[in-house]
């Protein structure tokens, strides 16, 4: 009989969790702390390839994102957060920082929404905004010009995640993706060499998050 009352149990826990899955809407938000690993896929200075490269350094981000539910396994979700100041080295010295502001949409399947435990899968599209360029190029690039970057870029974003319901409407969260990220033009933007390409800043990070979510 223990037994049976104890089955009794954990099925109308599964049963209570669906239910409460259905009744909570189409709406999800969440808040997240996100470690940035840039991949600093980057090639060495067109000037001189000997200088070497141009790489991002790692970093924790606050991060907001939004998400509706067109069905109880399709959604979108809209991945935000404030312009991120990213601090630049060249050959190993510092030359500087640019600011980024990366909002991110993708389109995703949850394999089990009904359940306590939900996985889910999402591509989408990134396309970021680069400000506050402060980059001391004199010395580490090896050219007595001011430097500058595109200012947008697009580019691919996937992602895959796992929510794990520990209340009514509430969910922790644990997330990872990808995102190219890329502004491809460094270039010299003064004196007799403006215009020349000097490298690239390609920072195709991995965001690996952890969160807490509420589903209305």
């Amino acid at each position: 009989m223990k037994v049976v009352a104890g089955l009794a149990v954990l099925i109308a826990s599964a049963f209570g969790a669906s239910a409460a899955a259905a009744d909570e809407g189409s709406w999800l938000v969440r808040a997240r702390a996100t470690y940035m690993m840039v991949d600093n896929g980057n090639s060495q200075t067109f000037v001189d390839p000997a200088l070497g490269e141009l790489n991002a350094a790692n970093k924790w981000l606050p991060e907001f994102d939004v998400t509706y539910f067109f069905t109880k396994n399709i959604a979108t979700e809209l991945i935000l957060t404030y312009p991120q100041q990213d601090n630049l080295s060249f050959a190993g010295a510092a030359i500087g920082s640019v600011k980024v502001l990366p909002p991110t949409l993708t389109f995703q399947y949850h394999f089990r929404p009904e359940t306590t435990i939900s996985p889910y899968l999402g591509v989408g599209v990134n396309y970021t905004i680069y400000t506050g360029v402060h980059i001391n190029a004199v010395t580490a690039l090896g050219v007595n010009a001011p430097i500058n970057v595109d200012r947008t870029s697009w580019g691919p974003a996937g992602q895959f995640g796992v929510d794990y319901r520990f209340a009514p409407g509430w969910l922790l969260n644990v997330d990872a993706k990808y995102i190219g990220m890329s502004a491809n033009n460094v270039r010299i933007t003064g004196g007799p060499l403006a215009g020349t390409q000097v490298t690239n800043l390609t920072l195709n990070p991995w965001l690996l998050s952890l969160g807490v979510g509420y589903r209305f």
